[in-house]
């Protein structure tokens, strides 16, 4: 009774289809389950005090939580493809979706994500513009006084330094902290500061040329100007020095709005211009506090300018930062600070616009690439739709079409799927319903086919092969063919010559089929005809035949004229390997001649004589020689001739081989042919196991007596 709620809860989360049932659906329950006891544990553990252990769970709760999100996407995305996107209703809102719903929030979205980039990186721009004007001001005003002080050096007057500086009134009042130090051969000869008290610097050993640009020293920031000029043999430098105060950053901001700067880089400033720090508590500083961190430098958030007024609604805040190089006055090394700037969209458009005609004409550029970028998105987002409408609306009109096409009686007709959902299932019960009716008609015919070939198969066969062995007084003759179909496409011969002679023909024909038996047959004929030239012709001039009479074409010259005859009268493709020989029981000789054929064997008891002296294939290229050779078989000499049905077999061990074949043939040496043929074949066999038969198997033996 207990388990009842259980199993009630069960069975309805499956009626509703959410039960994990599946492998991924019972992981993601488990790291779920995983995840809320690491997270009730953390939450324990902060209201019982121990922050260092709930410290130490928030990586295990942000893993098991970023696992447990990837695997509720998954079955998510899942699920809507298999349940939402089933339903025509469900596809047809989803399309209006894609048409009407996400074009706009791109749109939106896009326009936010440019116009924000684009007012922060302009309003970094300009704040970058007007430091290096500072910049510029600065060094006119150096290069002026070096210029004095050089004079003043030239003409030996050394202690009237101190009046050099005045008359730069402009200046100091644009520049009212600025510090003026020169050295003559890196020593002070002048110096002036609004602290009176303050000793000048010692010359860096890296400042050897003039420079122009933002310093850092001891975690201040500075403007500095350094102008190289020569009095006589020695090198005077002037450097000029303007803290970055808030007076400088005031004037910076003036009309673009606030800018904060920091010296120390732990400090991060937030969107409401408040520092931030991210070191340790000691490194923590307060807005204008100079106390100094752990590592002895002092920091502090240098801000200038005011936020705009807001002009309207969607006037919005923009806060961008950007990276300020920095010189290590000390070392000489470059470094990058961080000074953000935070403005208003009216602000920045008052500057634009105010400055020249070019920058609008920039920002107009800018805005219509927005544009065709937006557009693009639109059309894409409008395909989508159209593509999900007229996936739908393709499905009805392919049911429609099929079914004319099969009151036309045309059943192989079949309707292309290119979904998986529920009109493709109604397309795939169509299709399957045609193929059922012309599987009806087509097995009818396929029967006449099948009898008509098996006919024709018959015939050539009949054919083919000698209908019983053809022994000679000092020759045991055995063969065998067993095809692979019904078809065989290999061929061998026993042809009488008369006496204690006997021709022995091995072949195989391209092709698989019918093409190929009947090739075989011509083969076949072609080759008792050239083989028989001799005798028939010399039989209708009456001419007697002696054993001094040539009345027999030899090997060589049949498969000569074999040759031509298949060269010109088959297609290219077509062709054929050829063993033809000739014995002659006399003299115990083997005449032969290999038109591309598996060589045969000539196998003793002591050694193995291949035969493979002839030519290439027969069939393929014209006015082809073929060599020819004699052997003498020795009483008890077993000749060997076989397909590449029997060697080319394969399983886990790689093929059967000529070997295996040689092993089986000595191992029953002195066996009869047609034993030694059965147990070659039965080894055959087992070499391929239960695998079906690949190609014709046929196997050709001769035993001298």
């Amino acid at each position: 009774m207990k388990l009842l709620p259980a199993r009630f809860l069960r069975r309805k989360l499956s009626d509703y289809g959410v039960f994990p049932n599946t492998v991924a659906g019972q992981i993601t329950l488990y790291l779920f389950s995983l995840f809320l006891l690491l997270f009730v544990t953390k939450q324990l553990l902060l209201l019982a005090g121990r922050s260092s252990g709930a410290a130490e769970l928030t990586g295990w709760v942000f893993g098991t939580g970023f696992v447990t999100a990837l695997f509720f996407l998954f079955i998510f995305l899942r699920w809507m493809r298999q349940v939402v996107m089933w339903r025509l209703r469900n596809r047809l809102i989803i399309t209006y979706v894609f048409i009407g719903f996400i074009p706009v929030a791109l749109l939106l979205l896009m326009a936010v994500i440019v116009g924000y980039l684009f007012a922060g990186q302009f309003a970094a721009l300009e704040a970058s513009s007007d430091i290096q004007s500072e910049l510029n001001t600065l060094e006119a005003a150096n290069q002026t006084i070096t210029a004095q002080v050089a004079a003043v050096l030239r003409q030996g007057r050394a202690a009237a330094l101190r009046t050099v500086l005045p008359g730069q009134e402009k200046i100091e009042t644009h520049f009212p902290n600025r510090s003026v130090t020169a050295y003559l051969d890196g020593q002070a000869v002048m110096s002036q500061s609004p602290d009176a008290d303050t000793k000048p610097e010692k010359l860096p050993p890296w400042l050897k040329s003039d420079f122009k640009g933002a310093t850092d020293k001891d975690g201040r920031v500075s403007l500095r100007v350094a102008s190289l000029a020569k009095v006589g043999k020695q090198n005077l430098m002037v450097v000029s020095t303007v803290p970055f105060d808030e007076s400088l950053l005031q004037r910076i901001a003036a009309k673009l709005g606030r800018i904060d700067l920091s010296p120390d880089t732990n400090v991060q400033v937030n969107l409401r211009g408040e520092e931030v720090s991210t070191g340790s508590k000691e490194g923590m500083k307060i807005h204008g506090d100079m106390r100094k961190p752990a590592s002895g430098r002092p920091s502090r958030l240098l801000s200038g300018g005011s936020i705009p007024p807001q002009t309207g609604r969607f006037d919005w805040r923009v806060w961008f930062a950007a990276p300020l190089e920095v010189t290590d006055w000390a070392s000489g090394q470059n470094h990058n600070m961080l000074f953000v700037v935070t403005t208003r969209p009216s602000a920045l458009y008052a500057r634009l616009f105010s400055t020249s005609v070019e920058s609008a004409q920039a920002i107009w550029v800018a805005l219509i690439v927005v544009a065709i970028i937006l557009g693009l998105l639109e059309g894409f987002a409008l395909l989508v739709g159209m593509r999900i409408t007229r996936g739908i609306t393709r499905s009805v009109s392919n049911l429609y079409r099929a079914t004319t096409h099969i009151n036309r009686g045309n059943f192989r007709h079949r309707i292309e799927i290119r979904s998986k959902d529920q009109l493709a299932a109604l397309e795939g019960s169509f299709n399957s319903m045609t193929e059922s009716l012309e599987n009806l008609l087509r097995e009818q015919k396929e029967k006449e086919r099948l009898q008509s070939e098996i006919a024709i198969a018959q015939q050539v066969q009949a054919q083919l092969f000698p209908r019983e062995d053809v022994q000679l007084s000092s020759l045991e003759l055995h063969g065998i063919c067993k095809p692979a179909r019904t078809v065989s496409g290999d061929y061998y011969d026993f042809l009488p010559l008369g006496g204690e002679k006997l021709g022995i023909a091995v072949g195989d024909i391209s092709g698989k089929g019918i093409s190929a038996a009947l090739l075989m047959a011509t083969v076949h004929s072609a080759v008792r005809v050239y083989e028989f030239g001799g005798v028939n012709g010399q039989r209708a001039l009456g001419t007697p035949l002696t054993a001094h009479t040539h009345a027999i074409q030899s090997p060589g010259e049949v498969l000569r004229l074999l040759n031509r005859h298949l060269y010109n009268s088959t297609p290219e493709e077509k062709y054929a390997t050829l063993f033809l020989s000739m014995y002659d029981g006399e003299s115990r000789t083997l005449t032969y001649s290999n038109g591309g054929h598996l060589p045969p064997m000539l196998v003793s008891r002591d050694r193995v004589r291949r035969l493979d002296h002839g030519g290439t294939v027969v069939g393929l290229l014209d006015k082809m020689q073929y060599e020819e050779k004699s052997v003498a078989m020795d009483p008890g000499d077993i000749f060997v001739a076989f397909s590449d049905g029997i060697t080319e077999p394969e399983n886990e061990f790689g093929e059967y081989g000529e070997h295996r074949l040689l092993e089986s043939i000595r191992e029953n040496f002195d066996l009869p042919l047609a034993r030694i043929s059965e147990l070659v074949l039965a080894a055959v066999q087992d070499w391929i196991g239960a695998a079906e038969q690949p190609d014709d198997v046929t196997l050709v033996l001769a035993r001298a007596r």
